[in-house]
């Protein structure tokens, strides 16, 4: 059966540059700011080697949405490609797990980096009910922001990315010199194990490159353009990521663990000083409020319009009588965010969103596979893998010996929320022949 080719009459304006771009800034997210530390911890100067293996793993992911995006062409990114190929119930699972699982509890993730970033310099921030009234705040300003329109978002968004990106070209280009090379040297080889579990919580900062595909309807010459754009911009990530951990690996080496929740923040201030770290600490904060600005702005309308589709329940696509903005998703969204910014940790909750984004993974490649045993038209214009089934098939192993390392009580909650998931599609799968049928 052919994929779904849609044709929505957007103008194909995105070429190369523009993708790698956009690669780069959805990928370098701020939890970046706070990893080097978590995983220095666990391996030591053995880490760069976590950032290898995912950096290969990512490429491998990367080079089947390379291939299927050239297949499927339509606005959408991993939903519209999983949808096309195994339906609409992969579908709906897919987006449930994009909205909840990554954009939900990734954002309340980085809502945890800023309070412990600020509690570096504002101890006050370590009590739990300072840190609750700060999320209420500073979720509740970007709620009412969105709610009144998003223009003044978007401009917040774009100075974001600049103050998210210049401290850590700086800290690369700087650090470089202080690097103590004893600090990069390992006594011993972590165990496997521990070697997994911390790679799983690395691959978090790897994760996102694929929202630059949700507007693969307009990128020009897309057969060309997605797997040079995926390339060049996952190439880039991976350069300033090892970089990043190379730099605070010799520069702190067994101090790393003294400042934990905000490692680069402690290498700048070895380079210029307590104004740098000081600089960083503010930098770090920022940067996650952009990111879960960016959320906030993006996700909702993702959710609206799901919701106009029956992905998502009906109340959620109402529109605000006055400012024309979808504020039930919106505040539904943020409130979500809240919850599980106060209820759990920056470790705790990027385990589980790259959970679940490795869940997405999962059924991109398995349905990058499924497409190319499929005959269609025009295949030879498509882009292809190269190796046959060797990458596709490296990627899923990758993904299931990741998905190993969580824990009991992580797998059942990922299965019983996949299994409520389940039982919504269906009921609305119900309702909607219902009426159908009257």
């Amino acid at each position: 059966m052919p994929h779904k080719n849609k044709e929505e009459g957007l103008k194909r304006v995105v070429g190369v540059t523009g993708l790698s771009l956009n690669i780069i800034n959805g990928t370098v997210g701020a939890g970046i700011f706070a990893l080097p530390a978590i995983i220095g911890i666990e391996l030591g100067a053995f880490s760069i080697f976590a950032y290898i293996f995912c950096g290969i793993m990512m490429a491998a992911i990367m080079l089947c949405y390379a291939e299927i995006g050239t297949r499927i062409t339509s606005s959408g990114g991993s939903y519209a490609y999983v949808e096309n190929v195994f339906g609409d119930y992969a579908g709906f699972i897919v987006s449930w797990l994009a909205v909840f699982g990554w954009s939900i509890l990734g954002s309340a993730a980085l809502m945890n980096v800023i309070a412990d970033s600020l509690a570096i310099i504002f101890p006050i921030f370590l009590n739990p009910w300072i840190r609750g009234l700060l999320y209420f705040i500073l979720i509740g300003f970007l709620v009412l922001t969105n709610i009144r329109g998003a223009k003044q978002g978007v401009a917040f968004i774009k100075g974001i990315t600049i103050i998210k990106l210049l401290p850590l070209f700086g800290i690369i280009i700087f650090g470089l010199s202080l690097i103590n090379a004893d600090n990069l040297h390992w006594e011993h080889l972590p165990s496997l194990n521990t070697f997994s579990n911390t790679t799983l919580i690395l691959f978090f900062a790897f994760a996102g490159f694929e929202t630059a595909l949700g507007v693969s309807g307009e990128i020009k010459n897309p057969q060309r353009t997605i797997p040079l754009g995926i390339l060049f911009g996952g190439g880039l990530v991976l350069v300033l990521y090892m970089l990043l951990q190379t730099v605070t690996q010799g520069v702190l080496g067994a101090e790393i663990g003294l400042v934990k929740d905000a490692p680069l923040a402690a290498v700048a201030d070895s380079i210029v000083g307590p104004i740098g770290g000081t600089i960083l600490i503010f930098a770090a904060a920022i940067s996650c409020f952009g990111a879960v600005s960016t959320d906030i702005l993006n996700t909702p309308r993702v959710v609206y319009a799901g919701s106009t589709d029956g992905l998502f329940p009906k109340f959620l696509s109402k529109i605000h009588p006055k400012f024309a903005t979808p504020y039930w998703s919106i505040s539904c969204f943020a409130g979500l965010i809240f919850i599980f910014a106060v209820f759990g940790n920056f470790k705790q909750l990027a385990l589980l969103a790259s959970a679940a984004i490795l869940l997405i993974y999962l059924l991109v490649v398995l349905a990058t596979i499924s497409l190319r045993m499929k005959k269609q038209e025009n295949v030879e214009k498509s882009f292809k893998v190269p190796g046959g089934l060797v990458i596709p098939i490296f990627g899923i192993g990758s993904i299931i010996w990741l998905l190993t390392s969580l824990s009991k009580g992580e797998v059942v909650a990922t299965l019983i929320f996949i299994g409520i998931v389940s039982v919504i599609y269906l009921v609305m799968k119900w309702i909607k022949n219902k009426y159908k049928k009257q």
